[in-house]
């Protein structure tokens, strides 16, 4: 199942498959997508970012475990659209692991934060990617991501 995406997704598309919303969802653009294959998405990095505030007032760094975060829902974005489902459907993909996580740099206000990722395996549930974060061409950190595909649908 291979299929360019030809449109981008806008902020409205993204919020129709990821649950995440304010101050958690972490894409603010999808800039291309193939099915089953790989998705590129963007992440604006602005001071008025919430956890700025506390990371760190004297020199503003996005923390390394929202990075992964970012990766991880342009993981479940590209999941999501292969398998035609949404969160409204009863489905969640939930980070079920991140493995080989390397920082190569600092991600500061004012940088746009390209995430690459691309599909590395499916079977039954569970997805596993190869994600990269870029700034300007320049490697910040890359990983090894497993989501798992739940169904929320009979959960009470």
């Amino acid at each position: 199942m291979s299929k360019k995406m030809s449109s981008v997704m806008d902020i409205d598309a993204i919020k129709e498959y990821l649950p995440h919303r304010y101050p958690f969802l972490l894409v603010d653009r999808v800039t291309s997508l193939e099915l089953n294959q790989s998705i590129e998405a963007i992440k604006n990095i602005t001071i008025n970012e919430p956890f700025f505030e506390g990371h760190f007032p004297q020199l503003a760094v996005m923390p390394g475990v929202l990075i992964v975060e970012a990766m991880a829902q342009a993981a479940g974005i590209l999941g999501f659209k292969t398998l035609g489902k949404t969160p409204a459907d009863g489905s969640l993909y939930l980070l079920a692991g991140a493995d080989n996580v390397r920082f190569k740099r600092a991600v500061v206000p004012g940088d746009q934060l390209i995430l690459k990722v691309s599909v590395m395996s499916s079977r039954s549930r569970l997805w596993k990617f190869d994600c990269r974060a870029e700034v300007e061409g320049q490697l910040v950190a890359s990983a090894t991501i497993l989501c798992a595909d739940k169904d929320i649908s009979h959960d009470s």
